[in-house]
């Protein structure tokens, strides 16, 4: 699998998470809605920072697609963290 579809898969993954957790999110915990605005916040700035590089990168651009696929990783544990706390 290549960065890019791996990134794209993840982004992907992320979306549909957020999606399902808006909708507890909106009658869950005062502690999650804070969590749910960092993360999602997150969320735009990996799809903005990927956005850029996605049609140019190639295999050679691995460390930047592995750094952006840690912060992909790092919203999905929270979005983890919220769903327990729910």
């Amino acid at each position: 699998m290549t960065n890019r579809n791996r990134m794209e898969e993840l982004i992907e993954a992320l979306e549909q998470q957020k999606d399902e957790l808006a909708l507890k999110i909106h009658l869950g915990k005062e502690e999650a809605k804070d969590e749910w605005e960092q993360v999602t916040d997150r969320l735009d700035k990996l799809k903005d920072d990927y956005r850029p590089v996605k049609d140019a990168m190639k295999e050679s651009a691995g460390s930047v697609t592995d750094a952006l696929f840690n912060v992909g990783k790092e919203i999905q544990e929270s979005f983890q963290r919220i769903r327990k706390s729910l």
